[in-house]
């Protein structure tokens, strides 16, 4: 049977300081985290992170390295990999978007995407994942997106590295799921975020049928749902947070 942890557990979100991955943060501390997250530098962002987590009375671990590059995410997790200090669960909320017509994209913005959306996922939950199977316990969380499910012109790059994540997560499912691991994906739609501020709304509200953008807060209680005790059951599933803009 697997062994219940002896002390506050703890949560590592890789990208957890802005955006979604922040709310993710507040939200698993009032569950009762502790809270490592990563950012490639160190910024009011993460300020404003570490002050929700403390206001929940958890701790604020912060972690800089770019999930991109395989030598700085090794160095910088590697003192998390001994069975103490292994977390309970990872959540890969590292993401960013170049958007170009296929037609006109150039290799850096096809490489870019695919480097920090799908690369950064083998660099920073790959190393956790032999202790979690020596521990039989352990939850992975990535945050794909509506467009891996379905595609999004001009996003070639960022839907192919979305819609990776999704099969990457699924087949791990199948390979670990025997251990006590539970692995799965939740796939935001169109979230108020920096990162969709400046999207054309008069054209994409009449596609969501609650129509309206989803709220940070809404992702992150999908992820609180997954890494919490209600989905002991929930494993290799996709878990869409879209207003039904994907049915």
């Amino acid at each position: 049977m697997p062994q219940e942890p002896a002390s506050t557990p703890t949560a590592l979100i890789i990208g957890g300081c802005k955006g979604i991955g922040r709310a993710i943060a507040a939200r698993l501390a009032r569950d009762g985290f502790d809270i490592l997250a990563s950012s490639r530098q160190d910024s009011q962002d993460v300020v404003a992170t570490a002050e929700l987590v403390h206001q929940a009375g958890r701790q604020f671990t912060l972690l800089t390295f770019d999930v991109g590059n395989r030598e700085q995410c090794r160095a910088a997790l590697a003192p998390l990999l001994a069975d103490a200090a292994l977390p309970e669960v990872v959540v890969y909320n590292a993401g960013m978007a170049r958007d170009n017509l296929f037609a006109f994209m150039d290799p850096s913005e096809w490489q870019d995407v695919i480097r920090t959306n799908l690369d950064g996922f083998y660099n920073t939950v790959q190393p956790f994942v032999f202790g979690m199977i020596a521990r039989r316990r352990g939850r992975i969380i990535a945050i794909s997106s509506a467009s891996g499910q379905a595609g999004q012109a001009g996003q070639v790059n960022y839907s192919a590295a979305k819609a990776a994540l999704i099969g990457a997560v699924k087949a791990l499912a199948r390979e670990i799921g025997r251990k006590g691991i539970l692995v799965n994906v939740v796939a935001p739609g169109v979230i108020s975020t920096a990162m969709t501020a400046e999207l054309p709304l008069e054209r994409i509200l009449p596609l969501i049928p609650l129509n309206r953008v989803g709220a940070v807060d809404e992702v992150a209680g999908a992820v609180s749902f997954l890494a919490g005790p209600d989905s002991s059951y929930v494993h290799g599933q996709v878990l869409a947070v879209n207003g039904g803009l994907v049915i």
